[in-house]
């Protein structure tokens, strides 16, 4: 006799999790602050989210306002910390019918200079120590190529050209200002320059920082509840003590 499968569970019947309501919190707090709820609904609805049990009692808060923008989900290992440091000197990377690589855990420069003549260079910056904000990169690739990787979090920006090859550059802006500034200059001839984010690498102390953003935010929202809660109850109880010397006074009344 075959055992039926079990009924899979609809969506909306999924049980919530703390991470699901704090998600929906943040997006409420934002609409808040862009005048799309008033004081009360936003009230009203973080009230309807912490006692929720499961997504589809979360989805009606949310229903009337844009989709929420889409937040990155949090790597589980990333690159080397940012922080200040000792002046790094320049480094120089020459590439002449060779390779040359730089990559792993090292102190990234203020700046680097890469020049490929029949050669390939690699500079990977994804798990760098980035002793200040802004790192220039001059790459100049003939007949080679130069290949940049740096961590997800971080501005990418760039200023050369390609003469007959390839110079591409996919610009990156950070969420952090305080974030690293690569900057990317040069020219290729014959040749290819290419720099882009390495997707799933990030500083650590930036991830860290917005990590604890969130928990901080989080742990105002529940206060937030918590306050009104106390605050509703006391309402209550209030409301209760009039109500009752009300029936009092009526009582009193009528026995006269």
């Amino acid at each position: 006799m075959t055992k039926t499968a079990p009924a899979a569970v609809a969506e909306g019947d999924i049980r919530a999790s703390d991470a699901d309501r704090d998600r929906v919190a943040e997006i409420l707090r934002e609409a808040l602050a862009e005048g799309r709820l008033d004081p009360e609904e936003h009230a009203e609805r973080i009230d309807t989210v912490y006692r929720a049990k499961t997504m589809g009692e979360l989805e009606p808060v949310l229903r009337d306002l844009p989709a929420a923008r889409g937040s990155r989900p949090q790597p589980a290992s990333g690159g080397e910390d940012y922080g200040p440091g000792a002046p790094v000197p320049d480094q120089n990377l020459v590439a002449i019918f060779s390779a040359s690589v730089r990559k792993g855990r090292w102190r990234a420069p203020a700046r680097i200079n890469a020049f490929a003549f029949f050669g390939a260079i690699e500079i990977d910056l994804t798990e760098a120590v980035f002793a200040q904000q802004q790192v220039q990169i001059n790459a100049t690739s003939i007949f080679g190529s130069v290949d940049i990787r740096v961590p997800e979090n971080i501005t990418l920006r760039s200023n050369g050209s390609g003469v007959l090859g390839s110079f591409e550059v996919e610009a990156n802006d950070a969420e952090d200002p305080d974030a690293p500034q690569v900057l990317v200059n040069g020219y290729a001839v014959l040749g290819s320059v290419e720099a882009r984010p390495k997707r799933g690498a990030w500083i650590r102390d930036l991830r860290d920082r917005l990590r604890d953003g969130r928990r901080e935010l989080r742990h105002q929202l529940r206060e937030e509840h918590r306050e009104r809660h106390e605050q509703r109850r006391q309402e209550m109880w209030e409301g209760h003590i009039r109500l009752r010397a009300e029936r009092r006074e009526r009582r009193d009344r009528f026995r006269k």
